[in-house]
């Protein structure tokens, strides 16, 4: 059974776009070509990957199985690319990074900019995931790293602590809730919440979170981006759940007060996870290493 790299590009990008018109443009190839050479794939595996629908394609568990082989292949052959490339070292390679609503939002910018900066030949795909996703394909090969908000256990993966960043309740300056010092995110159910757009690790983390304790959360306003949920505190739209971080650059310009939640999972570890430093390209360790000096 022999294997063409370019069909297993192709097969990755139909896969991660559900449609063969977006994979085909992403891989750089005609529509009727890709169909070809997917078909080819079909049949050399003697196995239906894809069902074709009128709303795309979407992956057989075949085609699952498949998906998981291929990125780990697309990746080992892109590290060894990385050692031998004219650049060496650190300064060239390809990263994909799975992380959550705020390692997105708060941390990678300034991170990732400065890293960057200083490897032109460096690439990264980053893609906003829930945790459970993250660890889910972290140990499936899918990804280089995952950052997440809580220490992982009985995986196997290798985990790396990094800082903590809790979460906050922001409220109005001259609210009834401004008076106080701490509650329970429980007795918040009753106001307005203004939250972060669905689909969010964050706003499904919350919505987790309130189902388990007998609770309902009722977004009032669902927006993009902590400032926008600081903005529309300010104006007592509502009040909002957000990062420690992010809580405190926004309350220095806004009207805004903040609350301790007393939940112990407002307590949060930001963590790196990954299944082998050693086996990392060095673009990555080098990023580790980056991230880790940083909140030292």
């Amino acid at each position: 059974m022999h294997f063409d790299l370019r069909d297993l590009e192709l097969f990755v990008c139909i896969a991660e776009s559900n449609s063969l018109t977006r994979g085909s443009k992403r891989a750089n190839i005609s529509a009727a070509a890709a169909s070809n050479r997917i078909k080819g794939l079909e049949g050399q595996l003697n196995s239906r990957l894809f069902y074709r629908d009128s709303r795309g394609m979407s992956l057989t568990p075949a085609g699952s199985r498949l998906l998981k082989h291929a990125i780990s292949i697309l990746q080992r052959i892109s590290a060894v690319k990385q050692d031998f490339s004219t650049l060496g070292g650190e300064d060239s390679g390809h990263l994909r990074i799975l992380a959550n609503t705020t390692a997105v939002t708060e941390i990678l910018p300034d991170v990732l900019a400065d890293f960057l900066s200083q490897r032109p030949g460096v690439s990264i795909d980053l893609q906003e995931e829930l945790n459970n996703n993250i660890v889910k394909n972290i140990l499936e090969g899918a990804a280089d790293l995952g950052i997440i908000s809580d220490e992982v256990q009985g995986t196997g993966l290798e985990v790396i602590p990094f800082t903590t960043d809790n979460l906050l309740l922001a409220v109005p300056f001259d609210s009834e809730l401004a008076r106080l010092d701490r509650l329970s995110f429980f007795e918040t159910l009753t106001e307005p919440h203004i939250c972060l757009h669905e689909g969010s690790s964050l706003f499904s983390f919350l919505q987790n979170v309130a189902r388990q304790i007998g609770g309902n959360l009722k977004p009032r306003v669902q927006v993009f981006g902590f400032e926008s949920v600081c903005r529309m505190v300010e104006s007592g739209v509502g009040i909002g759940v957000i990062p420690e971080s992010s809580a405190i650059r926004h309350a220095r310009t806004m009207r805004i007060k903040l609350v301790e939640l007393s939940d112990t999972w407002a307590k949060r570890c930001r963590c790196i996870i990954l299944k082998d430093l050693e086996n990392l390209p060095k673009c990555g360790q080098e990023l580790i290493n980056d991230i880790t000096q940083r909140y030292s």
